[in-house]
């Protein structure tokens, strides 16, 4: 049978009144509307297409690309509530259900969630859900120390940011390590920085120690060919002010400017750092 909420690589078996008939290696068959007909087709064709039910609940395919599918975490728009619940644009015709019980507040429409899609074992639907943490695994964990993973920002706390690590785990980026300003549903790329007891995680937006010279003085780099080849900062500069233009802490900024100081990518002078002639 069909998965809901997936990509289907299927063969087009049909052309029919209201639309092309695809099935997969075991005859089974899905509809896919004629205004998702591709122009130029023939029969035994090979389609990438998405499955979901219908406003009658009948399985669909479409080649329209939703902003979530079946087990991932995205941010999306209320556009209804309704008595039963409040429903999200994932970009498909039929918006995505929020039953009152998923929603961790009462959702209004207009504001942005960041939400779970998953398939309800009674009614066989594609449903989402708010309460993120329920849906997230930390008791066997899938990544390790400084491996790259991606982020999806989740809630602010007292020390730092929740964060979802690869549509999987939970981990946390500490406050005074973001030189950025962050909002719920904004997508990075993070660095696993530390694992601790009961399978905690703690990440950074760069790498810890020596390993953050290479991104850093790149950044530096970029920022210098941006500005015309100078930047008005240097040992005496404030941490807030390389914050500021940098988006990095202080000691960084200083072990990247030795770096590339060292291979004579740039000048240091009073008045700031100049790229050096050749490098822009």
């Amino acid at each position: 049978m069909f998965t809901l909420g997936e990509y289907h690589t299927l063969n087009i078996v049909r052309d029919t009144e209201p639309g092309l008939f695809l099935a997969d290696n075991e005859g089974n068959e899905v509809l896919l509307p004629n205004k998702y007909k591709p122009e130029a087709f023939d029969i035994g064709d090979e389609i990438e297409v998405f499955l979901y039910l219908d406003h009658e609940e009948r399985p669909v395919a479409t080649t329209l690309k939703p902003y979530i599918k079946l087990d991932e975490f995205a941010y999306l728009k209320c556009v209804e509530t309704t008595d039963i619940g409040a429903f999200m644009d994932w970009g498909l015709e039929k918006n995505l259900f929020v039953p009152f019980k998923e929603q961790v507040t009462k959702m209004r429409k207009g504001d942005w969630y960041l939400v779970f899609c998953y398939l309800d074992d009674l009614t066989e639907r594609l449903v989402a859900s708010s309460k993120v943490n329920n849906f997230l695994i930390n008791s066997e964990l899938t990544v390790e120390p400084f491996e790259e993973v991606d982020l999806i920002v989740s809630n602010p706390t007292d020390l730092g940011w929740n964060v979802i690590i690869n549509q999987l785990h939970q981990g946390l980026l500490y406050k005074d390590e973001v030189y950025q300003e962050l909002q719920t549903g904004d997508k990075l790329k993070g660095i696993i920085k530390k694992i601790r007891p009961e399978g905690k995680i703690d990440v950074a937006l760069q790498r810890p120690g020596y390993r953050s010279i290479e991104p850093n003085a790149q950044e530096i780099l970029t920022a210098l060919e941006v500005k015309g080849g100078f930047l008005r900062l240097s040992d005496n500069s404030s941490p807030e002010e390389i914050k500021r233009q940098l988006h990095m802490s202080k000691k960084s900024f200083k072990r990247a400017v030795g770096t590339l100081y060292k291979k004579r990518m740039i000048e240091i002078k009073e008045d700031g750092i100049y790229l050096v002639k050749g490098e822009k």
